[in-house]
């Protein structure tokens, strides 16, 4: 529940309440930054837009970052839901569908990929600490795609997530959330040459 609550009398309990409020300064605290950057939002920015109080918002957070650390778990969240393990086809297709579900994930939330992608940088060590957390797990699923064993392979592996993330965030400060798709041929076509043909 991510609108505003219902006006006058309603039958939510104290916590759906400060659920769906929370909810809403999470998104609110996105769009900001996406727009503004982290070290320009504020929290004045955060609840104008959630349309809540400064009260309602530092019984939740304790500070910006704490809500900036909020939001980016919720954009990890849904990234790693993007990337469940795929148990059918050859390790290029599974890469394949993978790479297509995240990359389409990334484009339905662009406000949150930038969070995760881009801001990061600089709301400090927890922040970047969870992005790196997201990116081994991604590391992870690609090795056990590809049934990467060796160190060599494993190396492979950080690479090809790395050139990723590195192409991704590229679209994202150049704002061109479309030319996401564009990406995924030639990133598997690399994963052949790293993984499958080395």
């Amino acid at each position: 529940m991510t609108g505003r609550l219902p006006s006058g009398r309603h039958q939510l309990t104290r916590d759906e309440v400060a659920g769906a409020q929370r909810a809403r300064m999470l998104r609110a605290a996105a769009d900001a930054m996406a727009e503004r950057g982290y070290a320009a939002t504020t929290v004045a920015d955060v609840i104008k837009r959630a349309g809540v109080s400064r009260e309602t918002f530092y019984q939740q957070f304790t500070n910006k970052q704490a809500c900036f650390v909020a939001a980016l778990e919720a954009a990890i969240g849904q990234l790693a839901a993007a990337g469940e393990p795929i148990t059918t086809g050859t390790p290029l297709e599974r890469f394949d569908r993978f790479l297509g579900t995240y990359l389409a994930s990334l484009a339905a939330e662009p406000a949150l990929a930038r969070l995760f992608l881009i801001e990061t940088y600089a709301a400090g060590p927890e922040a970047m600490r969870r992005r790196l957390e997201l990116q081994r797990h991604f590391v992870d699923l690609i090795a056990l795609t590809f049934d990467a064993r060796s160190a060599e392979a494993r190396f492979g592996c950080q690479a090809l997530v790395g050139t990723i993330v590195s192409l991704v965030t590229a679209r994202f400060v150049e704002d061109d959330v479309d030319g996401l798709r564009a990406l995924r041929e030639p990133i598997v076509a690399l994963a052949g040459k790293l993984l499958v043909d080395p």
